[in-house]
């Protein structure tokens, strides 16, 4: 399939990004369960939705052909998912959903840190320049917040660990969701299990906490394969600007309905994360034309 950045591929993209955007409200609605029951649920309930798309698709069956080197990277893209996903709803229930926009705005930058350490990747000037930007801003948010931002930084650091993974783990958007999902059930299934014998599961208390509750499954999966459309039809560099859509949202969910705090020296962190990934994105664009120029 040729990339092209069609109407239709940035609008799969941008729709996404704008339902991980509005996710603060929907997990703001779980505020009846504990944190680990919610990514308890969230990964059994998005285990049950993709496995009935591979049915329905008729390619359930695929997932038998999968190897044990995959089913390894199946499992680490799967912890670091979990990780993500604990540390997201935990934020957002505790009533720092700024902290958790700033992590996904520090993501790009952490990931391009992981290439430097890991892979030994040649950055551009402007990619320094950016990570010293985006380090100077967690200096300045340290100070500002009193102690490091830890959630932030967990879920830059989770996401990033996440998307080394999925860039070399041979399966198609579906059955990696899957795959993660049937390394991560068992233990999802023991901590639901024991929230229940324990009685302190809600999933069963009411018809709604119910419906929420098994809502995280075609919420958390929708977005996922929109993405996936998304991917295939539209440029990465176009793919990279709208992935600060989701961020946006979530910090002007924290700051205007939340209410949560930003004093000036909070607005002045985030505000060099800003220039640092303005810089970042003005070069990956230019760096693309570039080489679609020496085509």
């Amino acid at each position: 399939m040729l990339r092209s950045s069609s109407t239709p591929g940035v609008a799969f993209g941008a729709g996404a990004y704008l339902i991980w955007g509005m996710f603060p409200a929907f997990f703001g609605l779980l505020a009846f369960a504990s944190p680990a029951e919610v990514v308890a649920q969230r990964i059994l309930w998005t285990l049950v939705v993709v496995l009935g798309v591979l049915a329905v698709t008729g390619r359930l069956g695929g997932l038998r052909g999968i190897d044990a080197r995959t089913w390894r990277l199946a499992a680490a893209a799967s912890l670091a998912l979990s990780i993500n996903w604990g540390v997201y709803v935990y934020g957002v229930l505790v009533g720092r959903v700024v902290e958790c926009a700033l992590g996904y705005f520090v993501n790009p930058l952490v990931t391009v840190a992981f290439g430097v350490v890991l892979f030994r990747e040649r950055l551009t000037r402007p990619q320094w320049v950016a990570l010293a930007l985006g380090a100077a801003a967690v200096a300045v948010l340290t100070v500002d917040y009193g102690r490091p931002p830890m959630i932030a930084l967990v879920l830059a650091c989770s996401f990033a660990a996440y998307g080394l993974v999925k860039k070399v783990i041979r399966l198609d958007a579906l059955r990696g969701i899957a795959a993660e999902g049937l390394v991560a059930a068992p233990i999802a299934l023991v901590v639901a299990i024991g929230f229940v014998v324990t009685g302190h599961s809600e999933i069963a208390s009411s018809p709604a906490h119910f419906g929420l509750l098994a809502a995280t499954g075609p919420v958390t999966l929708v977005p996922l394969l929109l993405f996936a459309v998304a991917a295939q039809r539209v440029p990465l560099s176009t793919m990279g600007l709208l992935q600060y859509l989701t961020p946006a949202l979530q910090m002007a969910w924290g700051v205007l309905v939340v209410g949560e705090p930003m004093p000036p020296s909070r607005w002045a962190g985030f505000a060099l994360i800003w220039l640092a990934l303005l810089i970042f994105s003005a070069d990956a664009v230019a760096r693309t034309r570039k080489a679609a120029a020496l085509r």
